[in-house]
């Protein structure tokens, strides 16, 4: 472990490496309770490097040394210094061949980085500097390599052993020239990586697992051999995956131009697994929620997600890692650019205007808050002290929109012309965010992309503030805007962002208005749907005037998420209610909605603080009501238009965050709704049963969302007809995501019907691992008094295992993150629980224990008494002996 008072690493600090490998050669031994490693590297000085006489300093963490040898000739210890952390050989030559040789034992890894044994064998995770805890090497992104990877293991325990690129060679026994004893039952396997990589790419795996071949023929003709590898006994959920990689294969080689540059992509999924998925060059390791899929283990969102984490793994063969990123600063540069092309893939693939809506809710919740939050930092940051922290969702997630205003700005032929560019210039290299903007404004002649790079220097979501005057005699519409940052530590002052602001006018009859705009605009713009134009807003203060408006329109702003930014207008009711019903822009539709919704909710809560009855507006209640008797025609929009603003996000509304009185306010508006058209939800909730064998397509889906959605407003109340409709539904269910649905809300409910489905549920899934997670999250989501004792005693429960990254979220992550009632109870139980959390979880795994204590980012927003208790549990944590940086860093800066 490091020392965590580890000193912060700058992007102003950054010089090229001393050396460069060209080629890397890795023999693997694995035997019984070790692994023993020879690396030789092919090393030369690096003539960028300001030191002509720099040492060769080498990471290496957790290793045994066993020999070191320069062009064959073995280095005495006084020729070199070791430490935990680093091996430094003083007199070098300019080229030469390094060879080491490491020993270490992967089943006491439980920190999941490095090589650590999985529940069937042993697997590597490498990003972001994993790699030094299996060979010492100079562990940064810019130094590329050729990896040639030879494992050797017994057959019967390990008989599937794979590595990066092409397999070369195989073999009984052991390979010639081995450096240990031969055993018998052993066998080899010699891969070759032809692209030169950096080394948190590289992967490895000996296990036992069952396997899924299929094959594709790319568009110049090449047929790739393609695999999926799971669990034993697993391999009836592989099927959708296998499908989903052939699909997004194509749409890239469609869309972008780009194919599999390989004979062969291999996917391994593992249950032991801190991330989602790892995209290592033609060998990619995930957890297997986002591969196992099957009707009756699987919900829609678990096919979508496996569907898009797909796409973005396989996207990332080209944008991550033929192009990488020089240092971790430009993390967004592979991140946020490869989460763009995996939306765009889904809105191909799906409802496009429904994916965006998704998008955006995902943002508003958990980016909008980070960047409003102690961990607030731009989409490049400008330090770091572990990296791991900074896999964020600023980084991914804003790093995408920041990608997606490109294309807004140059337009679609324009974004592909950048892309191209992007990739005659930089295949093979390690670049940075500024090589891509350079790209994006070479190929379109583009010379005022400058003011563009403050989106990846400066932190913060820009508010930006709409007001409109119409002039009936001159016929003109004027629109001024203004737009300012808050501060962040270290950013007191923002300068103005460029801002593509989407915006459209409604007539009296709710259509658009032909547009003439005076005042810069974006051409071509990214919308290519009438009546929208795309301002440029790029100072503090402009104003934009309409020409030829008969009368008063009512904007329709921000159309389609142009930028990640906060808009203010001061729309009235009706405006809203116009909106609603009548923008051409679906996600404008949504967006008016939401914020209505948040209007009504948060007088909702004022009301309640001050002891009086809460009201839902009739009107607003009819043109709820009206979602439903219309949701025919897009059932999945609709069901995102009943879906209520999150308690995240109403708390970000407020100068003090009542999360007691927002859970009541949500729970009362939905409930009476649902009393006020009871019968026109329980009809939907029939209607919308779709017939026939269950399939994840679009169509299907969106019937089960809307079905569900209403079955989520009748439960809230709560009596014994609802709860009788929503357990009949658990009962009959016959796919996952309708049984699932039916116990979130019979978990939110007080009668005997919530323990008889959870125990049913338990009994027949308890050997299936995802589906227990789910049962997990279920109650660690329950809003029901006693949540927190119930919580605790899940974790001594069997299938409770604290190690397994799944589980541990399942249930510490769900309470902690998405149980605001119950997290921030009033008298800091929660906080005090999940703080003991933080430490035991940091003693094995640090990584996932420093992103359990990102729930804490926010204390500072609520009243003085859960301040009080949430600083004490923080200060308990930051006092825990032998604190990881990881979870040091998180905490110290929730605390500055």
């Amino acid at each position: 472990m490091r020392d965590a008072a580890a000193q912060a690493i700058n992007l102003a600090d950054y010089t090229p490496p001393a050396f460069l490998v060209s080629g890397v050669a890795l023999e693997v031994d694995l035997r019984e309770g070790a692994a023993t490693v020879r690396a030789t590297l092919e090393l030369a000085r690096n003539a960028a490097h300001p030191r002509a006489d720099a040492p060769l300093v080498l990471d290496g963490e957790n290793l045994e040394l066993l020999a070191v040898t320069i062009d064959g000739r073995a280095l005495d210890p006084g020729a070199y210094r070791r430490d935990e952390t680093r091996l430094t050989i003083d007199a070098v030559p300019g080229e030469f061949t390094l060879e080491t040789r490491v020993r270490f034992d992967p089943w006491k890894n439980t920190r999941l980085e490095g090589l650590y044994a999985s529940k069937d064998g042993l697997v590597t995770q490498c990003e972001a500097e994993g790699f030094r805890h299996i060979t010492y090497f100079i562990d940064r992104p810019d130094v590329m390599a050729t990896y040639t990877v030879t494992l050797c293991a017994d057959k019967a325990r390990f008989p599937r052993l794979l590595a990066n690129g092409n397999l070369v060679a195989q073999g009984g026994g052991e390979p010639a020239g081995w450096f240990a004893g031969a055993e018998a039952g052993r066998h080899w396997a010699k891969w070759e990586d032809p692209f030169p990589k950096p080394s948190y790419l590289f992967a490895m795996v000996a296990a036992k697992l069952d396997l899924l071949e299929d094959h594709f023929v790319t568009r110049s003709g090449k047929k790739a051999l393609l695999q999926i590898y799971v669990e034993p006994g697993k391999l009836d959920q592989a099927g959708f995956a296998m499908q989903a990689l052939k699909k997004c294969m194509r749409w890239d080689e469609e869309v972008f131009g780009l194919e599999l540059d390989l004979d062969r992509f291999m996917i391994v999924a593992v249950s032991d697994f801190n991330a989602g998925a790892m995209e290592n060059k033609g060998l990619n390791i995930f957890n297997t929620r986002f591969i196992l899929a099957r009707a009756d283990t699987a919900t829609d969102y678990d096919y979508l997600s496996v569907d898009r984490v797909v796409a973005h793994e396989y996207f990332h063969n080209w944008t991550g890692n033929r192009v990488t990123c020089r240092d971790w600063f430009q993390l967004s540069l592979k991140e946020g650019l490869t989460v763009y092309r995996d939306q765009e893939y889904g809105a191909d693939e799906y409802s496009r205007p429904v994916a965006r809506i998704q998008e955006v809710r995902g943002l508003r919740e958990r980016q909008f808050p980070e960047d409003a939050g102690p961990m607030a930092h731009p989409v490049r940051p400008d330090s770091y002290v572990e990296v791991n922290n900074f896999y964020t969702a600023t980084v991914y997630e804003k790093g995408a929109e920041v990608v997606r205003m490109y294309a807004t700005i140059l337009g679609r032929e324009g974004f592909r012309r950048g892309m191209d560019l992007y990739f005659q210039r930089h295949d093979g290299q390690a670049v940075t965010c500024d090589d891509f903007r350079a790209a994006m404004s070479d190929a379109n002649g583009q010379a005022d992309l400058g003011q563009f790079a403050r989106w990846y220097s400066q932190a913060g979501t820009p508010v930006v503030e709409c007001s409109g005057q119409f002039d009936a005699a001159s016929k003109t519409y004027r629109l001024r805007v203004q737009q300012s940052c808050k501060a962040n530590p270290g950013e007191a002052a923002k300068e103005p962002f460029v801002i593509p602001l989407a915006v459209g006018l409604l007539d009296g009859d709710g259509g658009d208005i032909t547009l003439d705009v005076e005042g810069p605009v974006f051409a071509p713009a990214g919308f290519v749907q009438p009546g929208t134009a795309v301002l440029a807003v790029t100072q503090a203060e402009q104003e934009f005037v309409f020409r030829g408006v008969e009368a008063a329109p009512v904007p329709s702003l921000l159309r389609g998420f142009s930028a990640p930014i906060h808009v203010r207008f001061d729309y009235s009711d009706a405006e809203l209610t116009r909106l609603m019903a009548h923008d051409s822009d679906a996600f404008g539709r949504w967006e008016a909605g939401q914020a209505a919704m948040t209007r009504i909710l948060l007088q909702g809560v004022r009301d309640l603080q001050a002891g009086r009855a809460m009201t839902v507006p009739q009107s607003f209640a009819e043109a709820m009501g009206h979602i439903l008797t219309s949701g025919s025609r897009d059932p999945a929009f609709a069901a995102e238009c009943l879906q209520l603003p999150s308690d995240t996000q109403l708390g970000e509304c407020m100068e003090v965050t009542d999360p007691e009185a927002i859970h009541l306010a949500r729970r009362q508006f939905m409930r009476d709704i649902a009393r006020n058209y009871r019968t026109r939800f329980e009809a939907a909730f029939r209607h919308f049963t779709t017939p026939g064998a269950y399939s994840p397509d679009a169509t299907s889906a969106g019937r089960r969302a809307l079905r569900n959605a209403a079955l989520a407003y009748v439960s809230t109340i709560d009596d014994g007809t609802s709860r009788a409709l929503a357990f009949l539904e658990f009962r009959r269910a016959e796919n996952m995501t309708d049984a699932m649905a039916a116990l979130v809300c019979l978990s939110n409910c007080a009668g005997a019907e919530r323990a008889r489905a959870l125990s049913m549920f338990y009994d027949k899934w308890k050997g299936e691992a995802l589906v227990v997670d789910k049962w997990f999250t279920v109650q660690a989501n329950s809003i029901l008094p006693g949540t927190l004792d119930d919580i605790k005693a899940l974790t001594a429960h069997e299938a409770f295992d604290l190690r397994n990254p799944n589980r541990a979220r399942a249930l510490l992550h769900a309470f902690a993150m998405n149980n605001p009632r119950h997290f921030n109870a009033a008298d800091g139980a929660g906080y005090r629980w999940v703080a003991e959390q933080v430490v035991a979880l940091d003693k094995l795994n640090p990584q996932v224990a420093s992103r359990l204590a990102r729930a804490f980012d926010r204390w500072k927003k609520y009243d003085s008494v859960r301040q009080g208790h949430a600083r004490a549990a923080l200060e308990s944590i930051r006092d825990a002996e032998g604190l990881s940086p990881n979870v040091a860093e998180v905490v110290g800066r929730a605390l500055g």
